[in-house]
């Protein structure tokens, strides 16, 4: 497949509150993922909320990554949009770990793949909890047919 990028959404839940309050801790954490995922860092930026939360955003030579998090709820919300070779698993995998989800959400979708109708296709989409499963285990590509993309059961 001859895609433009690759396109990680990232749920995280049951997340440590404190930690996702602490800025200095959430932009060490999506430095070591953008590493860990074979990215080379160019600059970053975050802000910390009052009375509570962070977002921030790493670029990356390869795209961004981004977070936003609510202590509050327990819940941070990624995008990891790469383009080239990398390995956002690896970013997701640190991640999770840092912000010690217990719940994990990922669609992951294929960006930029034609100029013509339908140019993002998804790739998977996985719910991890805090029992792990393999990512061979449990994705597949989903296709949808354009009848099925107007019903609100549907993908």
């Amino acid at each position: 497949m001859n895609t433009r990028g690759r396109h990680f959404l990232l749920e995280y839940w049951g997340c440590h509150a404190g930690t996702l309050d602490q800025l200095d801790v959430v932009e060490a954490s999506m430095k070591k993922a953008a590493l860990a995922a074979g990215a080379t860092i160019v600059q970053s930026t975050f802000h910390r909320f009052a009375p509570q939360g962070v977002s921030g955003v790493v670029v990356v030579q390869e795209s961004h990554l981004s977070i936003h998090t609510w202590p509050e709820y327990g819940y941070a919300a990624v995008d990891c949009f790469t383009c080239g070779d990398t390995a956002q698993e690896e970013a997701h995998a640190v991640l999770r770990a840092a912000l010690q989800a217990s719940r994990a959400e990922i669609l992951i979708v294929n960006r930029g793949l034609s100029q013509q109708a339908h140019s993002m296709q998804v790739e998977s989409h996985v719910i991890e909890t805090t029992q792990q499963t393999t990512w061979q285990e449990i994705s597949a590509p989903v296709y949808t047919l354009p009848s099925m993309q107007q019903r609100k059961d549907c993908i």
